[in-house]
């Protein structure tokens, strides 16, 4: 992976020397060596030789692909070293954002494939338009969404990234990850946990809507259902161009023909996007779906043990909710939007309408390479165990770390965070484990337990452990030589994480016997720069200094491809 390593190294300064060679050293007539002041040049060069040993700037893209639109923007990071003596970890103190791309109707073939080489073209131009070239890109997120996740679709896209595969992280999200990343990408987490309100982020796409309920910063339950603003499609002259399957289902329920090239009648079509608005009103208020909504779910129904106080809505339609978007593009976005408007605007519920900001464009923008950490020396790395290895997301199961750990507890946990991240068994995984209290043997074998419960399957990914405590190697120890796991072990401690963090790992260093992690965390819009550091507690809960320096200076020339309007769904 490609990172400026030069930002992140202290210079070195050998006796009689400076940052920038030697320093104008003089002795007078009592042969006392002493400094005089340099010229007003050498002092410039020497602001900036401190300011670039303990700053980094990046230049980093956010790419998100949908199965209905596809953007991206542009923005610059500033890291700044903790204020620890010579820490090796950068925080993001602040963030620009240089260009935002417009919104793309996702491009498929004659065969639902994605058309890898508009988007390509599609990529290019933004750049162009950016005027940034590939060589200009420091890290980048490409976050792929939908039809964009299958695997024919996720390889042709890969191939458009694969020249800078060691600078981007790519996320493929299932239907729960879709979920928390458009929480976070609204400011719906941030806004929650810095208000102590529980909020419900409703993300209406083209194809699908994304619930996620959030208390006090913390991500309680997530829910998706395939209903959106693009389920059906038409023409200038109202024919339809688009129906998909859930719009197909919903239409035989109502008794509804719908066939493409075919022109709907207007009684139909409202119809049609009254059902689809009712199930998404009865999800708001956490009602039990059933008929319509019940066979349109794609995850479990949304816990309603915990009534919010705010509703966020982001996603395309929110375009409309919040009237920053009029125009309408062939679909039944607008319509839908309106029926929600009006029953927010009513007394059906007692949380109120918020505005996150974000809009449709509630996603990543990017990734921040910020932080080049070495692990602790009790760290226990199986033999024959394959390192380095790269992009390994990290997951922190909600843990109460206080007390004495269960396993089936502890297993639960695990296996609700792999559920949260759509965890696919190709891809290794990394869990996160912040650690309380004394390293008892017996509180670590409970947990050891848990983890083997939950992991116990045989498979040729390692087991990754990353444990901010010093027990990597005792915990290593007991899940290989005492509970006899069939995975190879690798259980790292010394390392501040946090989810949503992608690490790469390093072989194990021979004279220390370390290993060197490079740390490369989403970044979302509105959220605070240095939450990645604030005082995470169990269960997720963050008490963040507030000091924000979050400018998203929201330069948005945006220039239009081809002459056409920007897309919002």
């Amino acid at each position: 992976m490609q990172i400026p390593m030069q930002s992140m190294q202290r210079p070195a300064a050998a006796a009689g020397s400076g940052l920038l060679g030697p320093m104008p050293l003089n002795a007078h007539d009592d042969e006392e060596l002493h400094f005089h002041d340099g010229s007003e040049e050498f002092k410039a060069e020497l602001a900036k030789a401190l300011w670039k040993f303990e700053n980094v700037e990046l230049t980093t893209v956010g790419i998100d692909i949908g199965s209905s639109t596809s953007h991206l923007m542009f923005s610059r990071v500033h890291l700044q070293r903790k204020t620890q003596l010579l820490s090796s970890e950068f925080v993001v103190v602040n963030r620009e954002i240089l260009w935002r791309s417009p919104i793309l109707l996702t491009p498929f073939l004659a065969d639902y494939t994605i058309d890898a080489d508009k988007l390509r073209a599609f990529v290019t131009e933004s750049y162009a338009a950016a005027g940034l070239a590939a060589s200009d890109i420091d890290s980048g997120a490409v976050i792929l969404t939908g039809e964009a996740i299958k695997r024919k679709n996720a390889q042709a896209i890969a191939q458009i990234f694969a020249s800078d595969a060691g600078k981007f992280v790519c996320a493929s999200a299932g239907h729960h990850l879709e979920c928390v990343l458009a929480a976070h990408g609204a400011g719906a987490v941030a806004l929650s946990r810095r208000t102590h309100r529980t909020v419900l982020n409703v993300d209406i796409g083209g194809g699908t809507t994304k619930f996620a309920l959030i208390q006090n910063g913390e991500i309680r339950s997530t829910c998706a259902i395939a209903v959106g603003g693009r389920l059906i499609a038409h023409g200038e002259d109202g024919r339809l161009t688009r129906i998909e399957d859930s719009a197909r289902h919903a239409a035989r329920q109502l008794g509804i023909d719908l066939r493409l090239g075919e022109r709907p009648a207007p009684a139909a079509v409202d119809r049609l996007v009254e059902a689809f608005s009712e199930t998404l009103l009865g999800i708001i208020g956490q009602q039990q779906p059933a008929g319509l909504a019940k066979d349109l779910l794609l995850t479990e129904p949304l816990a309603g043990d915990v009534a919010p106080h705010l509703i966020t809505f982001t996603g395309g339609v929110s375009e409309y909710i919040f009237g920053r978007e009029r125009a309408t593009f062939g679909d039944i976005a607008r319509p839908l939007a309106a029926r929600i408007v009006q029953a927010m605007a009513s007394d059906r519920y007692a949380a109120k309408l918020t505005d996150p900001g974000q809009g449709i464009r509630a996603t990543v923008i990017g990734a921040s390479q910020f932080s080049v950490q070495v692990s602790g020396t009790t760290i226990h790395v199986s033999k024959g165990v394959a390192l380095p290895v790269h992009n390994v997301p990290v997951v922190f199961p909600s843990l109460g770390q206080h007390g004495d750990f269960e396993a089936e507890p502890v297993a639960a946990a695990i296996r609700a965070a792999l559920v949260r991240i759509d965890a696919e068994e190709s891809q290794p995984i990394a869990l996160g484990i912040r650690w309380h209290g004394d390293p008892h043997h017996h509180r670590m074998r409970k947990l050891a337990e848990g983890i083997a419960l939950a992991l116990e399957s045989a498979s040729a990914l390692p087991l990754i452990l990353m444990v901010d405590g010093d027990i990597g190697r005792l915990l290593g120890h007991i899940l290989e030589d005492e509970l006899h796991l069939p995975r190879h072990v690798i259980s790292i401690d010394g390392i501040q994480l946090r989810e949503f963090d992608y690490v790469d790992i390093g072989a194990v260093m021979t004279d220390t016997g370390a290993v060197p992690v490079v740390i490369k965390s989403l970044l979302f819009p509105g959220s605070h720069p240095d939450q990645h550091h604030g005082h995470a507690h169990d269960g997720g809960h963050s008490h963040p200094h507030d000091h924000n320096h979050d400018h998203d200076h929201d330069h948005d020339h945006n220039h239009d491809h081809g002459g056409g309007h920007e897309h919002r769904h």
